[in-house]
């Protein structure tokens, strides 16, 4: 067994599983694999995310030893951010709306955040986004910016998309690689790497059915979250895409809750929606052997 320095080199360790009982539960003609990125605190990949963009930041200089770091965020990621940056000595300064319920003011308090809120009633993407700029002004702090920073995919160009490769024998055995787009990130960084090594790998990127931006559909609420920010991120590479599959809220409720009962693994829904369209590729003929990128896990009560 390993002995690791950190638990970040433990997160950056993801196992690939092949999802032999959903596959002979739906009869399918072929193999789905997973790659299950999910066990850090918050229970998704944003925990790995979010110390390899502070590693990269201060590796090439833009991150100074214990200057503040500023995000426009209140999610998964910005929790993340919180513990890797507490760990590595940097205070946080999160952008986030008004109307962020009191709860997750106070988890995100507790984390060690200093929580900023836009003005005038705005929690939009825009205003967010503006308000982190302001505060890293005042502040001397790094702007992460996630959704529009390059080492956002840089960071699945070095530990999702190798890793993917070597779990199965350079490719070889997959000929899809499932990924859902939030920030734009994972399908960019693992589609640039892998293409850039192999020839046969298709990139499939998935989207909720409720709001379609990439797919240049409706924009509109939805239950998966993760995924659909009803936006293009800056980070999402249209060109590495060779297919781009939407993916309802039911459907990927249904996949989650479906490859914990065959496969014992807790999927989260933006999971369960790469699961779906992984499914619909084999079931289509369009994939013989694919691997879906589980960004997140499910607890269950």
């Amino acid at each position: 067994m390993a002995m690791y320095k950190s638990y970040y080199q433990y997160l950056y360790a993801c196992p690939v599983v092949e999802l032999t009982g959903y596959t002979a539960r739906f009869e399918l003609p072929g193999r789905i694999f997973a790659y299950l990125d999910f066990a850090g605190p918050t229970g998704s990949a944003k925990d790995g995310l979010a110390e390899g963009m502070l590693a990269l930041a201060a590796q090439r200089g833009a991150l100074k030893k214990g200057q503040p770091v500023v995000e426009a965020s209140a999610g998964t990621f910005g929790a993340a951010l919180c513990i890797a940056a507490r760990r590595s000595g940097h205070e946080v300064f999160l952008a986030v709306s008004p109307t962020l319920p009191p709860e997750r003011q106070k988890l995100l308090r507790r984390l060690g955040a200093q929580l900023v809120f836009t003005g005038g009633g705005l929690g939009g993407r825009r205003a967010l986004e503006a308000a982190a700029r302001q505060v890293a002004e005042e502040k001397g702090a790094y702007y992460l910016d996630y959704f529009n920073n390059d080492d956002n995919p840089e960071y699945h160009r070095r530990i999702t998309g190798p890793a993917i490769l070597k779990a199965t024998r350079g490719g070889e055995e997959i000929d899809a690689i499932v990924a859902g787009v939030g920030s734009g990130g994972t399908v960019t960084g693992v589609g640039e790497h892998v293409k850039a090594w192999t020839s046969h790998i298709r990139m499939v990127a998935v989207e909720p059915y409720e709001s379609q931006a990439i797919g240049g559909g409706f924009i509109g609420r939805h239950g998966i979250p993760g995924l659909g920010a009803g936006f293009v991120p800056q980070n999402y590479n249209p060109y590495i895409v060779d297919r781009v599959v939407a993916v309802s809220t039911g459907e990927a409720l249904r996949a989650a809750r479906d490859v914990l009962r065959s496969d014992a693994i807790p999927a989260a829904p933006s999971a369960g929606a790469a699961l779906c369209a992984a499914r619909t590729l084999l079931e289509q003929g369009k994939a013989k052997s694919a691997l879906c990128v589980f960004s997140g896990r499910q607890l269950y009560e």
